[in-house]
């Protein structure tokens, strides 16, 4: 496949480079992040131990600190706000499919009668051309988006008649106009908008020629450490056949922020099918407001009702967990499919018409962009983050070497009080657990699997600890 002038190969060497960099240095990242403690809750019983009220302060910054968290998000909120009280701006992106045909049996020039061998010796071949280009209209959130869709359907349809000058001539009166009353600005590619495009053959891939079921373009991954990859409007490829092949081409959107498509419990809330997931939780904010649904006590907790039950199966959910609780509720969006007849026939190329479908694509947000001017595109916002998620990870480090600390702190001072007692024990305990990882151990561990506190049930028996979990868990593992 090609995308604008690249060649195929260099373009899919320099693609599988990113891809495996990009690869790389994410399998790398997430091994850092899962050795790093992120824990920062001191463990219970420390303030027992330390002189002072350290313990107490720590805990009210902790506690003003979920308060500040719930205060930014719900600012957060109220500057999405008017974007959630709008339409979605969209603008139009019109797609031109169109195919060619070369060396085909009835485009032959002929065969010798006086040769034996009637081969022509040239191999027929399709080349399918996908062309997109985003139209200019006149607006996006009025109610005269309709009419400018009707103009532009029977606009494409007059044009398909004329032939390949029909891209040129699509909106090239509104363009004129803008470029008189504002200074034009760049115009979005068509490469912009997705992040892949697989093309698919309606047929069995082992009747395929070159035996390939499909065709995919991905967008190169962009980092920090990657250049950004090139955009096109254009997307060519050629194969190999001599008859009419149907085929599907699919567009996965490339959207920020990226919308999802929501289960139907959670799109009976906020009445949409498909969202960002700061408008889903927007929506269920102003839905709790609506229904006056927030405790009285606690402004930040939720009381569900029986909707919201449905969707989080509980009674009482706190605010600040609405982004990780929505998770399960949404998922990806389907890719946008293109149907398409690939036509090698004489009778189709005498008059050749391109096929055109027109697409909603999302434009291009002023407030969004003003937002990230100051978040992510700003240094100083950046550097500051970097330094909080510094200190998070020393005190997350701190933390645990308190918990270390007070579990060793507990195993000194039980054996201090009785030292021949704690040792037996601890060495029978011992015991049971290297029979268990061994896989010798019978009913209960050993010989004290007939003691009484081996017969008494419940959460607070032995039962119930952890290291009864841990071991029935190497136990299934290992059968």
């Amino acid at each position: 496949m090609v995308g604008g002038n690249q060649q195929p190969s260099q373009m899919s060497q320099d693609q599988l480079k990113r891809d495996e960099e990009a690869r790389r240095s994410a399998r790398e990242a997430a091994a850092r992040r899962a050795r790093i403690p992120t824990d920062k809750n001191i463990p219970e019983g420390v303030e027992d131990l330390i002189i002072g009220d350290g313990v107490k302060q720590y805990k009210d910054m902790r506690e003003v600190e979920r308060r500040l968290d719930a205060v930014m998000m719900r600012k957060r909120l109220d500057l999405l706000e008017p974007r959630a009280q709008i339409h979605d701006r969209t603008r139009t992106l019109r797609i031109w499919i169109s195919n060619t045909a070369e060396n085909q049996p009835w485009q032959g020039r002929g065969l010798d009668e006086n040769a034996f061998d009637f081969n022509t010796g040239m191999e027929g071949t399709y080349k399918v051309k996908i062309e997109g280009r985003v139209l200019e209209d006149e607006s996006v959130d009025d109610d005269s988006d309709e009419d400018e869709d009707d103009k532009d359907d029977a606009n494409a349809s007059a044009d398909a008649e004329n032939g390949d000058g029909a891209m040129d001539q699509d909106g090239a009166a509104s363009a004129l106009k803008k470029a008189i009353t504002a200074p034009p600005k760049p115009r979005p590619k068509m490469s912009e908008f997705f992040k892949s495009i697989v093309i698919e053959y309606d047929r069995n891939k082992n009747l395929q020629p070159e035996n390939s079921g499909y065709i995919e373009w991905k967008k190169p991954a962009h980092t920090a450490i990657l250049p950004p990859p090139e955009v096109f409007d254009t997307v060519e490829f050629e194969r190999k056949s001599d008859e009419n092949i149907n085929c599907t081409i699919n567009c996965f959107r490339d959207e920020t922020p990226e919308r999802f498509a929501l289960s139907k419990d959670l799109a009976a809330v906020i009445g949409l099918e498909e969202a960002t997931r700061d408008r889903i939780v927007t929506g269920i904010w102003d839905y709790a407001r609506a229904m006056n649904l927030q405790q009285d006590e606690e402004k930040r907790n939720i009381q569900c009702d029986d909707r919201l039950r449905a969707v989080f199966h509980t009674d009482t959910i706190a605010f600040p967990q609405l982004t990780n609780l929505i998770l399960s509720h949404i998922s990806p969006l389907p890719p946008l499919k293109l149907p398409y007849t690939i036509r090698v026939d004489p009778d189709y190329h005498a008059h050749p018409l391109p096929t055109v479908y027109d697409i909603r694509v999302p434009a291009e947000d002023a407030l969004l962009t003003r937002t990230l001017a100051v978040t992510r595109h700003n240094s100083a916002y950046t550097a500051t983050l970097t330094q909080i998620a510094e200190l998070d990870k020393r005190l997350a480090l701190i933390v645990q070497a308190m918990n270390d600390s007070k579990a060793k702190h507990a195993f000194l001072s039980s054996m201090s009080k009785d030292p021949a007692t704690f040792i037996r024990r601890w060495v029978s305990s011992q015991k049971r657990d290297l029979e268990v990882i061994l896989g010798e151990a019978t009913r209960g561990g050993g010989e004290d699997g007939l003691g009484e506190e081996f017969r008494r049930g419940g959460r607070d028996g032995v039962w119930g600890t952890e290291n009864v979990r841990e071991s029935v868990g190497l136990m299934v593992a290992k059968r």
